[in-house]
């Protein structure tokens, strides 16, 4: 049987809806969770496994047909509860490996690269995934899923594929004994050159997450 007939309308979507709520589920109370450690390398192959697992909810999102929502205006949820404190967090545990090179669409010719945050990206991730959440909890399973299926196409979908790209590097450079010499003056707030910058992610990877993952690279 193939996905798109897993995924067809003909197939019960509350069933579908309970697959992936749980799947959105554990990925935010995992990530809120690694948040809170205090070394980068035990944060860093948990959110390259939490957000490949969400991904592989948002490709069935992507493979199920359109969702329409049964109300033509989206209810009310009143007031969110925000990331910023999600986003502190993280942008401390991951620094200075937290800012990245990323192309925001790669079939838009000649597009220059921008730099990013991990730590931005998994609170726009989280902030995006409790806003169907709610929906769901309410009882409003349809309005969840086209929330979620609507905001992958349109946000985190391509949000969560940019920081698993930029955790994969992370850990490919680690095991490649390759220093991070891309980063060099790469920052979301300044466009100065930092040569300091590439030797100093290099280091970090070496000394605070190489090692402890016992990834420390062949002499």
């Amino acid at each position: 049987m193939s996905d798109a007939t897993l995924n067809a309308v003909t197939h019960d979507p509350d069933d579908f809806a309970v697959q992936i709520a749980d799947q959105i589920k554990t990925f935010i109370v995992a990530v809120t969770e690694v948040s809170k450690v205090e070394e980068p390398e035990e944060a860093v192959p948990v959110l390259l496994l939490q957000i490949s697992q969400l991904l592989l909810a948002g490709g069935r999102l992507g493979a199920y047909e359109d969702i329409v929502p049964e109300e033509r205006y989206e209810p009310d949820l009143g007031a969110e509860p925000d990331a910023d404190g999600l986003r502190e967090r993280f942008a401390a545990l991951l620094a200075p490996i937290d800012v990245y090179s990323e192309v925001f669409d790669p079939y838009e010719p000649r597009k220059a690269p921008v730099p990013a945050r991990i730590s931005d990206d998994l609170a726009d991730l989280v902030t995006d995934l409790r806003h169907g959440l709610a929906h769901y909890e309410e009882g409003r399973a349809t309005e969840a899923l086209w929330w979620w299926q609507f905001s992958y196409f349109s946000n985190w979908g391509s949000t969560a594929s940019a920081a698993l790209r930029a955790l994969q590097s992370l850990i490919a450079h680690i095991r490649l004994n390759q220093p991070l010499q891309e980063l060099d003056g790469l920052d979301t707030d300044s466009e100065t050159v930092d040569d300091d910058l590439a030797e100093e992610a290099g280091r970090v990877m070496a000394e605070e997450i190489a090692a402890p993952l016992g990834l420390r690279p062949v002499q």
